[in-house]
């Protein structure tokens, strides 16, 4: 009988594994999840999302087409890298603004900033204070690990809306 649940045991453990190991396989070489997603197990309620920008009334809607009322908007387009799926990725077309000042820039928004000479989209996750002024902390929406400090000399652009 001890040997019997001891099998059960080991059979569950290996299983149990097996499907961790399979699942990190599947998210390494970037398939489709969306059981975990849909289950809430990549959810942080904690996140905070862009801030508002484009008002009802900035928005027309007629019959062959939308217009959206937004002084100096720019589209962009974004390079296959997998940083910020789902949201944005090779294909999306996003509608950016160039920003004025660090109060147009809030925790959960979207920008466009120089880094190394490139251009890289990332979504601010922090915003503080230090000896040297104001800093965002930015990230990937599919990456592990933050950028470190972005100041707003860096940053060119705030992304308002995207189409897919």
């Amino acid at each position: 009988m001890k040997i019997e649940i001891l099998l059960v045991i080991c059979v569950f453990l290996l299983g149990f594994l097996s499907a961790s190991l399979a699942s990190s396989l599947v998210n390494y070489y970037d398939a489709e999840v969306p059981l975990l997603s849909d289950l809430g197990i990549f959810n942080d309620s904690n996140e905070k999302a862009p801030a508002d920008f484009v008002k009802d009334d900035q928005i027309l809607v007629f019959e062959d087409r939308v217009v959206i009322l937004v002084e100096d908007a720019t589209l962009s387009k974004y390079s296959p890298t997998g940083s910020m799926r789902p949201v944005l990725d090779f294909g999306s077309n996003g509608i950016r603004v160039k920003i004025e000042s660090s109060d147009d820039i809030s925790i959960g928004d979207i920008v466009s900033f120089r880094k190394n000479n490139m251009l890289i989209v990332h979504r601010v996750i922090e915003k503080g204070f230090d000896e040297k002024g104001i800093y965002f902390i930015t990230k990937g929406d599919n990456n592990p690990v933050s950028d470190g400090k972005i100041r707003i000399e860096q940053i060119d652009y705030k992304t308002i809306g995207v189409i897919w």
